[in-house]
């Protein structure tokens, strides 16, 4: 960021993020049970490389040198997940003490390292015997989730800065249960708008519960958002990028904010539409705390009248391109922010993810990424450009503290801060680290001279 930049206001969070599923590992000690990504990972094919989740990053074993390398960043916030089946190995009845010790252990040690704790309960690794019932799709699932949020905010408290019910439901129910590929890997788009249905209603229906138990704490959720823009000026493409809108984002912004699906979506999905019970818009559109916001890509878009479902097509319209094939275009970041800003009343945003994968090599050492640089530093102006727009950011997390298991990508794809070398689990901090660490400096800096 350039010196003439205008600071963050002093009280702005600075973090990074990270996953279970994606740096744990330990997946069969201590009483965990097994979640849709081992068994997708144990799938022939899925995976590239037939890479797993079993060992990751190690963080189970390695979680105290993980949190002193962000206190060494001087990160002032981490947001983590919680593994469902470390705390419920079956998804409900037996509880597992030793999976909720884990996270206690956590949380006590980044408060006394000065670091605040965010939680996500649902980050993607439903336990396999919630699947076997029938996953998100049953609506038996919501109580389920229930008693588990209540578990883990029941012992975690108020020590817990903020807690995230769900992150993207989007990926969950469509990547896992409309189009295969993530976990549980269907492909019944059916079964993915009902997913998606009781992913939202799991999410207010847990919110009642969550804030009894950690009142003092702040109570939200994540989504996944991306900005569509029209690949001409025809009315046909406009009218294309507002359907992708309305499936890619309006689908969850509404009923969260407003009450209710967008109509158009509704009768676009046809006979897929989700059953809904009543009372539940009013569940799903409990008040929330916060709205935490993951970006990475805009996508562009053009009306093809013979694609099937909403008639649409994607455009490859960007030069610049992370290690991923995801076009860069920090703009769309302010464009999203501003938007849903307007369109919605919204609680306090977070920018709960950001980041990009990019080719890395170790030379002499060391991993000089300044494609990563460029792209955390045009980012955070765009949030900046939000933010002097009337947008009420208040924090902003860097995906990710690790290199990490990504998915449906296993090893190959890159996102950390810190270097994972994951054969002998060496971690180093990359030169984005070290620019992150310095720009979290020269924020203190400044808001300490603007107090004197």
């Amino acid at each position: 960021m350039s010196s003439s930049t205008p600071t963050f206001p002093p009280d702005f969070t600075w973090g990074v993020a990270t996953s279970s599923y994606q740096i744990e590992g330990a997946v069969h000690e201590d009483g965990r049970g097994p979640s849709i990504w081992d068994t997708f990972c144990a799938t022939p094919g899925k995976i590239a490389n037939g890479d797993t989740g079993d060992v990751a990053c190690d963080h189970y074993h390695r979680w105290e040198q993980d949190l002193d390398l962000m206190q060494e960043l001087r990160v002032g916030a981490y947001r983590f997940s919680v593994a469902w089946p470390r705390v419920f190995p079956e998804g409900t009845g037996r509880l597992e003490e030793r999976g909720l010790d884990f996270y206690e252990r956590l949380v006590d040690g980044l408060l006394a390292r000065g670091i605040e704790p965010h939680v996500t309960l649902y980050h993607w690794d439903l336990p396999q015997a919630l699947q076997d019932a029938g996953g998100w799709p049953e609506r038996r699932i919501v109580d389920a989730f229930v008693a588990y949020a209540d578990a883990v905010t029941r012992r975690l408290g108020d020590r817990v800065v903020s807690y995230a019910t769900l992150n993207e439901p989007w990926c969950s129910a469509f990547l896992g249960y409309g189009q295969g590929e993530h976990a549980p890997g269907l492909s019944d788009h059916a079964a993915g708008l009902q997913a998606a249905h009781h992913l939202l209603v799991a999410h207010g229906a847990a919110l009642d519960v969550m804030r009894a138990n950690a009142p003092g704490s702040r109570h939200g959720i994540v989504l996944n958002l991306n900005p569509a823009y029209p690949a001409s000026d025809s009315d046909e493409d406009a009218l294309a990028a507002r359907r992708f809108d309305g499936f890619f984002n309006r689908w969850y912004l509404d009923p969260i904010f407003l009450g209710a699906y967008p109509s158009d979506m509704w009768d676009a999905f046809g006979a897929n539409v989700p059953s809904v019970a009543e009372g539940d818009m009013a569940v799903v559109s409990k008040p929330i705390d916060f709205l935490g916001v993951n970006y990475y890509v805009r996508t562009v878009v053009a009306h093809d009248p013979d694609a099937p479902g909403l008639a649409l097509r994607t455009v490859a319209a960007d030069a610049e391109r992370t290690g991923m094939g995801w076009g860069v275009y920090p703009r769309g970041l302010t464009d999203l922010l501003v938007r849903i800003d307007r369109d919605y009343t919204l609680p306090p945003v977070y920018v709960t993810e950001n980041g990009a994968a990019y080719p890395d090599k170790v030379v002499d050492g060391a991993v000089r990424d300044a494609d990563r640089v460029h792209y955390f530093a045009r980012h955070i102006e765009a949030v900046q450009a939000a933010m002097q727009q009337g947008v009420d950011v208040r924090g902003y997390f860097a995906w990710s503290l690790l290199d990490n298991f990504e998915w449906a990508h296993g090893y190959d794809q890159r996102f950390g801060l810190v270097h994972v070398d994951f054969e002998t689990q060496e971690r180093f901090p990359k030169q984005s680290a070290r620019w992150y660490a310095d720009l979290i400096a020269r924020q203190g800096r400044a808001a300490a001279g603007a107090a004197t």
